[in-house]
């Protein structure tokens, strides 16, 4: 294992489990302990407990699993690389050296800043960055709201520094999920800047273990094929000096760590298979996955590219205020029901547009003749928005509430009426490289670390996947859900979604490649239709990527689906039925 660096992820967001760091450092050997607790909703969290508290906006309960590992990960030298710093990255470093005073543990502490743009917005705009959303082509400035947060996606050398500068204990602000990985890996093996196939690699491994156990058969679509979900192990990646890497976890734990679970995790929330970073662009159509043994995946082969010259920004803005209803309808006439309380009810409000925007959903869960009441029960959402809290709040719910006795039979409400909550928008935009600069803290001093798209490194050739597709096969056709014989990975990219399919053999992703166009997955999920969606082939783990633009709308923290962050969409998928040879369904029953 000398020619490895064991990197082991002990969380996928903020609020997984709490134990899984100190079971990741005990279960066995590991160099480097890593957590991921920033998604882009995450940000929006923070910022609303710095503003009731300013000397938080970081992640408290990495503090409580310090206090579980500080001590043996010392003893054992092993690294701890985190984003848990959130907005706060200097404010967490000095926590974490606190705790570590008081177990009496001598400690380097790093922290990284330069991620935050906040302070830099008129001096941004006035070089003629326009913090242009991406999906909308709206100017920030342009917007009429009030931005609350705007964060860089830092990479990984930053992290490199601190750890050859002798650092313990690296607190990182927003840096994209993979840095945690690139950048130990960089430093373990002293890789150039332009070692973009091995620095590829380390993006590859970082994505798959940024979500922890759902790279070891957590959420995975074929999971009567995990053995056990009882204390099922994190994800482990053993990374070589060329890239290439095993993801495996420790023994003795439960989950699978299987060709499938790595290639759902590869695919979650990716768009092309180009996977941009700041530190290098991975190709994930050009990498091989292959079983290295019971609960080891070897990834190999994955190419990179020079970065670009911008950074990607998560931006954060207020629009206002939202509140939610949502009522129980019973029995007949469920269509009218619904059309007579709201016909009331925006009559009794001065109508719908006393509101920014108003989302109404009838969702019919109702059967004919049903077995129990619950079975009888649809669903009547009512989400509205806008900048007056009073009348998006206390006013709304209030008339709801006073048609409780005075429109449909059965009138029950599911949720209790609310005061209204801020709505935070995501704003996913670029900024140029030349901007930004790296700051590594450490015991006091300073240090700038560039980016790679700016020390004008000479370019080089980008890397061509191969294209070989199947056949598609033919024969007789038997209608089947789409999940018996397909995995799906699904997730939120901001306002976007992501859909990854794959096969499990060569004669499958031969009918999914030639069959699955955008037309037809409009047509088995009616309610994408009205969306662009782009479609992405990576043929060699025999998968498709399926893009959804805007199907979140404003993003997690903003969006009216009941599924806001689209982590249902592939199982919506796998249970649409569909025509496919019989010879496939053959093969699959005889796996």
């Amino acid at each position: 294992m000398k020619d490895t660096i064991r990197i082991a992820n002990c969380s996928g967001f903020y609020g997984d489990k709490l134990s899984a760091a100190r079971e990741m450092v005990e279960g066995g050997p590991i160099d480097v302990l890593t957590g991921d607790y920033l998604a882009e909703l995450t940000m929006s969290i923070l910022y609303g407990q710095k503003m009731k508290a300013p000397e938080s906006g970081y992640v408290g309960t990495f503090l409580k699993q310090m206090r579980e590992v500080l001590t043996p990960c010392k003893e054992r030298g092993i690294k701890i690389v985190s984003n848990a710093g959130g907005l706060n990255p200097k404010g967490m470093a000095a926590e974490v050296e606190t705790i570590a005073t008081e177990l009496g543990i001598d400690v380097n502490v790093a922290y990284i800043d330069g991620d935050d743009l906040m302070p830099r917005l008129d001096e941004l705009r006035g070089a003629g960055e326009t913090l242009t959303n991406i999906e909308s082509g709206v100017a920030l400035a342009d917007n009429g709201y009030r931005t609350l947060t705007a964060n860089a996606y830092l990479g990984a050398w930053g992290i490199a520094e601190a750890l050859s500068q002798g650092a313990d204990i690296v607190i990182c602000p927003r840096v994209t999920d993979a840095a945690v990985v690139i950048g130990p890996a960089a430093w373990k093996f002293g890789w150039a800047r332009n070692d973009y196939d091995a620095l590829a690699g380390a993006l590859a491994a970082g994505h798959i273990i940024e979500c922890g156990a759902q790279a070891t058969g957590g959420n995975y679509a074929f999971f009567q094929e995990v053995p056990s979900f009882h204390n099922v192990g994190y994800p482990i990646a053993e990374i070589a000096a060329d890239g290439s890497f095993v993801i495996t976890k420790h023994a003795g734990t439960g989950g699978l760590v299987s060709e499938g679970t790595v290639t759902a995790q590869l695919l979650y929330e990716i768009s092309a298979p180009a996977y941009v970073n700041p530190d290098v662009v991975a190709h994930f159509d050009t990498l091989r996955i292959t079983q290295d043994g019971p609960d080891r995946v070897q990834v190999s082969g994955c190419r990179g590219s020079a970065p670009p010259a911008t950074h990607k920004v998560c931006v954060n803005i207020g629009t206002g205020f939202r509140n939610e209803m949502e009522l129980l309808l019973t029995g007949l006439d469920i269509e009218k029901k619904a059309q007579v309380f709201t016909d009331t009810l925006f009559a009794a409000v001065g109508g719908r547009e006393m509101f920014d925007s108003v989302h109404e959903e009838l969702i019919r869960s109702d059967r004919a003749d049903p077995t129990n009441n619950e079975a009888a029960f649809a669903s009547l959402r009512l989400v509205v928005k806008g900048r007056d809290r009073k009348r998006v709040g206390r006013f709304f719910s209030a008339k709801v509430v006073e048609l409780a006795l005075a429109n449909f039979p059965g009138f029950a409400a599911r949720n209790a009426p609310g005061a209204g909550r801020p709505n935070i928008v995501h704003w996913p935009a670029l900024v140029g490289s030349e901007h930004l600069c790296e700051r590594v803290c450490l015991g006091g001093q300073m240090t700038e670390v560039m980016p790679t798209s700016q020390m004008g490194l000479p370019a080089m050739p980008v890397p061509q996947a191969e294209t070989t597709i199947p056949p598609a096969p033919n024969g007789p056709m038997q209608e089947i859900p789409f999940g018996r014989l397909f995995g799906t990975r699904s997730g939120d990219k901001g306002g976007c979604a992501n859909l990854g399919v794959w096969a499990k053999t060569d004669a499958a992703y031969g009918f999914l490649h030639h069959v699955l166009t955008v037309d037809l997955l409009k047509e088995l999920l009616p309610d994408t239709a009205a969306y662009g969606i782009d479609r992405y082939d990576l043929p060699n783990i025999r998968a498709l990527n399926f893009y959804i633009h805007g199907i979140l709308g404003d993003g997690a923290a903003a969006s009216v689906r009941l599924d806001g962050q689209a982590k249902t969409l592939g199982e919506y998928l796998r249970a649409k039925m569909i025509l496919v040879p019989q010879s496939l369904i053959q093969e699959a029953e005889a796996q």
